[in-house]
Formats: structure tokens, C-alpha cells, sequence
């Protein structure tokens, strides 16, 4: 039976955990993509590349398919992302009562740039919950699956990695947590999540899985420390 220990410090991805972004923000890059003449479809972007930082799945895709992604394309696709967030973008589920329930330090730490993550947040309306504790990966040398970016949450917000819980819902994250010595919380509560999300969270180090966020008042209220 999973009995985390208290934390002192709750870090929450944020596409696919705090808002629902992942299926608009794979849209968008599929259709960006394929202007620039590389096809990929939005599913194959779902299944290999959320959690990941842009220089990571740019730098796949030209491996992939020998095509080269254009130097100015993140500058030219981020208006249209914008946009079809402004249009599109949700919180996610529940998301905003169980901040509200969380007595202790909360941050995000996330593979988007810093733009995008203040974009995100301001837009459903939960940024005042977490500025300016909103660490992104362009902060650190390697971003996830490597610990880099919550370790430099933690020291930046005072507290031990053991002493945290990151809530993840890519194969990347949950990997990047447990390399950082952190309890890895999954999450399962997105639209671009299948039914076998949770397992594969679960494979890849997740102590526990959540379906849906209104779930991790109920974890946090049985954890002892």
C-alpha cells in the first residue's frame, strides 16, 4: 500500500495537469509541422513527445525523418498556439479545489517555455496561485526525463527532494522525478490520456495514480510524515 510521507513541497507539471493543453498544443504542431513539409500526426506527437522540451522533439523529429525544422519555427508557430489556446484552453478538472486544499509550498516546473507557461496559466486563470514559483526547462541544462528541473525547483523553493511530490503525467516526468529522489505522483485526468496511461505512469515509477484531480486531497490528507 502506497503511504507517502508528508510533503513540504507539491511541484505540478503543467500541460496535462493543471490544463488540458496536450491534445490543442499536438494539433497545432502537427499541423505546423507539416507546412514546413515534415509529416507527423498529432497521435504520433501524443504517443512520443509530451513531456519533452521543444529542443528535445525537435531534435528527434529531424532524426526521425532527415528533415530539418526550420531555426525560426517555435517564433512562428507560438501565435497560432496562442490562439488556439485563447480559443480552447481549460483548466483542468478540479484542478482549482484541490489547489485551494493544499496547505504546503506548491510550484510548477515544466518543459514549456516560460511564455507559454505564464500564457497557460493566465489564461485559466491560476497563475496568481503560483507566481513566481513557475520553473521551466529552458532554466536548465537538460530537461526531462533527466532530474535537472525539479531539483532546481526544490533548492530554489528551500526543501529536500525527498521532501517533495511531483505530479506528472508523461513517461518523461515520472522519470525525472524518481532520477531527482522525489515521490512521483501520475496523473491520468487528460484528454490525450488512453486507457493504459495510468499502467504505463505506473512502469515507469509512479507510486500512485490519479484519475482525476479532486483525488489528491484525499492523498494528501493519508500522507503521514
Amino acid at each position: 500500500m502506497f503511504r507517502p510521507g508528508r510533503p513540504e513541497l507539491v511541484i505540478f507539471d503543467c500541460d496535462g495537469v493543471l490544463v488540458d493543453s496536450e491534445v490543442i498544443a499536438c494539433r497545432v504542431l502537427s499541423e505546423s509541422l507539416a507546412e514546413a513539409g515534415i509529416v507527423i500526426t498529432a497521435d504520433d506527437i501524443a504517443e512520443n513527445y509530451v513531456g519533452l522540451s521543444a529542443a528535445t522533439i525537435f531534435a528527434d523529429i529531424e532524426r526521425r525523418t532527415g528533415r530539418r525544422v526550420p531555426a525560426d519555427f517555435a517564433a512562428l508557430t507560438r501565435p497560432r498556439l496562442e490562439a488556439a489556446f485563447a480559443a480552447d484552453l481549460k483548466a483542468m478538472p478540479g484542478v482549482a479545489a484541490a489547489l485551494a486544499s493544499i496547505a504546503t509550498k506548491v510550484c510548477v516546473a515544466s518543459s514549456s517555455g516560460p511564455a507559454r507557461l505564464r500564457h497557460s496559466l493566465t489564461l485559466t486563470g491560476l497563475i496568481d496561485r503560483f507566481s513566481p514559483h513557475i520553473f521551466s526547462a529552458e532554466q536548465v541544462a537538460r530537461g526531462k526525463p533527466a532530474p535537472d528541473l525539479f531539483l532546481l525547483a526544490a533548492e530554489t523553493m528551500g526543501v529536500r527532494p525527498d521532501a517533495c511530490w511531483v505530479i506528472e503525467d508523461s513517461l518523461a516526468g515520472i522519470e525525472a522525478a524518481r532520477a531527482a529522489g522525489m515521490t512521483a505522483i501520475g496523473f491520468t485526468g487528460g484528454s490525450h490520456c488512453r486507457s493504459d496511461h495510468g499502467e504505463r505512469l505506473r512502469r515507469a515509477g509512479a507510486a500512485r495514480i490519479l484519475a482525476r484531480m479532486d483525488e489528491l486531497k484525499g492523498l494528501l490528507a493519508t500522507a503521514s510524515r
